[in-house]
C-alpha cells in the first residue's frame, strides 16, 4: 500500500481491508512508519517509535491491524518509556500495562510509538523543554495545541487515523479544534484510569482520543469504555456500541448556544462568524437552537481558584512521586518555571482550601446539570480564537504563580474546563474553518452525563451535512512521493 492511498482511510476502513485480506497489519505498519517519516521532521509530533506491538489475537477485533499512537502520558505500556514530556521523568519506563493499554491491545491496535505532551500535561500547548515544540500541520508557525498536541498533529497529518489522548482541561478538544478533528472527551468514569490512580487531578482528567471520522471516535470509546476492578465510579453503560450510534438519526434537539464564555473573555470575530454559520447548518438540519444561559453555580474567581487548587495538589504529588523514583532534585533543572510554580503552589493548599475545591466542583456539575433540563445539547466554539502562534502561552509566563498558570488556561480555553469540573461529555467537531485564513476552527457540542450516545449521532449528522474529510493540512503524508 502507498502512503497516498493509506492516507485516505479511516482506522474503520483500514481495519476492513485487514479483515477482507486486502492488506496486512504488517504492510500497514510499514506504511504508517513510512507516513512518520515523511512528516514528524516538520511537525514534531512523534517523540519515540519502536517496534510495532503485535497484539494477541482476538480474531474480529474491531481495530485489528490499524496503526496507533499513544500519548505520553497517563497511559502506560511494558517495556516501553513513559516520559510525561518532562526532564524529570526522563527515561522512565513502564513495567506494566495500565487498563487502557490493555484495552488498545485487545482492540487489536498496533502501537508504534508514543506523541508528544507538555510537561506533564500541564498546559494547552505542545512545546516542552524536554522534545521541543510540536507545530501544527495546517501551519507550522502555530500551536498544535495541548496538551494532546502530538496525538492531534501525528493524525492531523496522516501519520495515523486516530490516537489515544486525555483531557483535564480541554487538552483532547483544544488540539482537536486547532487541528481540524474529531475529538469527544467521555463522562467521568466512563474509562478506566487505574490501576496506578483511580481519578487523575481529582477527577477532572479522562481518557479518549482524536481522529479524522467520527466513526473513528466512536469505535475507539467503544474499545476502551467500561469499567475495571477497583473503578471508584463508572458511568452507566449505553444500550447499544456507539459505532451504531454514529449513523442514527438524532431527532429534533433543543440546542442552548453559548457565544460568550464565562470569565468574560471576548470570543474573537472569525469564531463567531464560524459560530454562526454552524447555527444555520443546525436550523438547516431542524434542530431547535436559541441563546442560552448555562451558569457555573460559582463566581469566576471561585472558579479559577478551585481548580488550581485541584490541579496543582495533584501536580505536587506527581512532582514528589517522580523524583522519589528517579532521584532526581524538584528544581529548575527537571521542572520548566509554570510547572515548578505549580508545584510550590500545591504544596501551599490546605486540606480545608483542597476540601473547599471539591465543593466547588460539586455545585459546578449540579449547576450545569440543570442546563440540561432546558436543553439537549449546549453549543459553545471550543476555542475563541483560531490556533495561536508558537509562544504564545509562554509569553511572561515565568512571572507567574500556580494561580496565574491556571488562570491563563483558562482564558485562553475558557469554554472546555467546566465540563470536566461537570463530569460531562463534550465533543470538538470540525464544522467550519476561517473564512481568510482557512485554519480550522472547532465547535464544542456538551451533554448531559452519560449521554455519549446523543453526542455520537449528532457528529455522525454534522458529518454527513458538512463533510471535512476532503479538507487536509499543508503538512500531509498523503501528498508525499512514495517509495
Amino acid at each position: 500500500m502507498r502512503i497516498s492511498e493509506y492516507a485516505e482511510f479511516d482506522a474503520v476502513g483500514l481495519a476492513k481491508l485487514v479483515a477482507d485480506g486486502e492488506v496486512t497489519p504488517a504492510e500497514l505498519d510499514a506504511v504508517a512508519r513510512e507516513a512518520a517519516r515523511a512528516v514528524n521532521p516538520q511537525i514534531n509530533a512523534i517523540v519515540e517509535t519502536w517496534p510495532a506491538d503485535h497484539p494477541p489475537d482476538h480474531g474480529d477485533a474491531p481495530l485489528a491491524g490499524v496503526p496507533f499512537l499513544i500519548k505520553d502520558i497517563a497511559v502506560s505500556m511494558a517495556g516501553r518509556r513513559m516520559e510525561l514530556g518532562s526532564r524529570l521523568a526522563a527515561g522512565n519506563v513502564a513495567d506494566a500495562d495500565s487498563f487502557v493499554m490493555r484495552r488498545f491491545r485487545r482492540a487489536g491496535l498496533r502501537t508504534f510509538g508514543r506523541t508528544a505532551t507538555p510537561e506533564l500535561a500541564y498546559g494547552l500547548t505542545t512545546e516542552p523543554l524536554l522534545y521541543g515544540a510540536t507545530r501544527n500541520p495546517w501551519d507550522p508557525e502555530r500551536s498544535a495545541g495541548g496538551s494532546s498536541g502530538g496525538a492531534a498533529a501525528a493524525v492531523a497529518a496522516g501519520v495515523v487515523p486516530v490516537a489515544h489522548a486525555t483531557d483535564a482541561a480541554g487538552s483532547l478538544r483544544l488540539p482537536a479544534a486547532y487541528n481540524g478533528l474529531f475529538g469527544l472527551k467521555p463522562s467521568r468514569g466512563r474509562v478506566s484510569m487505574g490501576p496506578d490512580a483511580d481519578e487523575v487531578f481529582s477527577g477532572l482528567a479522562v481518557q479518549g482520543g482524536v481522529s479524522r471520522t467520527v466513526r473513528d471516535g466512536a469505535a475507539l470509546l467503544d474499545a476502551i469504555r467500561g469499567p475495571e476492578p477497583g473503578d471508584p465510579y463508572f458511568a452507566p453503560q449505553p444500550s447499544r456500541p456507539y459505532a451504531e450510534e454514529v449513523t442514527r438519526h438524532p431527532g429534533v434537539l433543543r440546542i442552548g448556544v453559548l457565544p460568550q464564555a464565562w470569565g468574560g473573555r471576548r470570543t474573537t470575530a472569525p469564531v463567531a462568524d464560524a459560530l454562526a454559520r454552524t447555527v444555520r447548518l443546525l436550523e438547516s438540519l431542524g434542530h431547535r437552537v436559541e441563546e442560552a444561559e448555562a451558569g457555573l453555580g460559582v463566581g469566576w474567581d471561585e472558579f479559577v481558584q478551585g481548580i488550581a487548587d485541584l490541579m496543582t495538589v495533584n501536580l505536587a504529588a506527581l512532582v514528589d512521586a517522580l523524583a522519589a523514583a528517579s532521584g532526581r532534585p524538584v528544581d529548575s533543572s527537571t521542572l520548566e518555571p509554570v510547572t515548578l510554580a505549580g508545584y510550590h503552589f500545591g504544596q501551599r493548599v490546605g486540606g480545608v482550601r483542597f476540601a473547599a475545591a471539591l465543593a466547588m466542583r460539586n455545585r459546578v456539575a449540579r449547576s450545569l446539570a440543570r442546563s440540561f433540563d432546558a436543553h439537549d445539547v449546549l453549543l459553545t466554539p471550543t476555542s475563541p480564537e483560531p490556533p495561536v502562534p508558537l509562544g504564545a502561552y509562554a509569553e511572561g509566563a515565568e512571572a507567574l504563580d500556580g494561580l496565574g498558570w491556571i488562570d491563563r488556561i483558562n482564558d485562553r480555553s475558557p469554554f472546555t474546563t467546566a465540563f470536566n469540573v461537570a463530569g460531562t461529555p463534550a465533543m470538538s467537531v470540525p464544522v467550519t474553518s476561517d473564512a481568510e485564513t482557512g485554519l480550522p476552527i472547532g465547535m464544542q457540542f456538551a451533554a448531559g452525563y452519560g449521554r455519549e450516545d446523543l453526542l455520537f449521532r449528532l457528529a455522525g449528522q454534522l458529518e454527513q451535512a458538512s463533510p471535512w474529510a476532503g479538507r487536509t493540512p499543508a503538512v500531509w503524508a498523503g501528498t508525499h512521493a512514495d517509495h
